[in-house]
């Protein structure tokens, strides 16, 4: 099974730690955000990992070429130009569109959840993408129906929302920034250049199938911004 890391982001929430490093390289209890990312994906059976880099990139390059991590490594390189998350996976597609679904997760995220057994959920169902979601505090959240397909978008801030497909009701879950995506969803992107994914999901939500997973009793921390770095070590010990 195949799967992305997105590494590239600047870490501006985690300054003064990303002035010198790329986010990915951010230590907790000894070992990178991004070799905990690696070892959990390998131990739920991903075997082909890519990893895409921008901020501090060569830094992240030979860390990755220093060891073994059991794995098959992938370096999609962005350091010309950030890409942002759906951008991130267009570039990358060459690496990803071998007619087989692939798991995307962002570097800065922890969890207990079974990516194994969820990348098994998205094959079960014809939807294009899958999103890992639960109800959590978010500033922004997706919109699902009933039978959890991804309906809409709003700001938590702002109030401000998107609704791209009507529904009797509406529950809103937070994103965990881990899904598995069809590689059909490339007949649906741009060929190239920035943009994110979120705006994507919504545009292809219009016509085709987002779905969406409740994973709420699992537990998932954005180690985003310094404070969360203790509650991810206390998780993971």
């Amino acid at each position: 099974m195949k799967a992305m890391i997105l590494a590239a982001g600047l870490g501006t929430r985690l300054l003064p730690l990303t002035e010198t490093k790329p986010k990915a390289l951010v230590e907790i209890n000894g070992k990178t955000l991004l070799e905990i990312c690696i070892d959990n994906l390998k131990k739920n059976g991903f075997n082909d990992v890519v990893v895409n880099v921008h901020h501090h990139a060569q830094q992240v390059i030979e860390f990755l070429s220093k060891r073994d991590f059991g794995v098959k490594l992938f370096i999609s390189d962005e350091s010309d130009r950030l890409l942002d998350t759906g951008g991130a996976l267009v570039h990358a597609r060459k690496f990803l569109d071998d007619n087989q679904p692939f798991l995307v997760h962002n570097v800065d995220i922890i969890s207990d959840i079974d990516l194994k057994r969820f990348y098994t959920l998205h094959m079960e169902t014809s939807a294009i993408a899958t999103l890992a979601v639960s109800k959590r505090e978010s500033s922004r959240v997706f919109l699902f129906n009933s039978n959890m397909e991804l309906c809409g978008w709003r700001s938590m801030l702002t109030g401000k929302s998107i609704i791209t497909k009507e529904a009797k009701e509406l529950t809103a879950y937070a994103f965990s920034g881990i899904h598995v995506i069809s590689p059909e969803i490339f007949n649906f992107l741009p060929s190239a250049g920035e943009f994110s994914i979120v705006d994507a999901y919504l545009k292809i939500s219009t016509s085709s199938e987002i779905k969406g997973v409740d994973l709420t009793k699992n537990k998932v921390i954005d180690v985003g911004k310094p404070q969360s770095l203790e509650k991810a070590a206390n998780f993971l010990s």
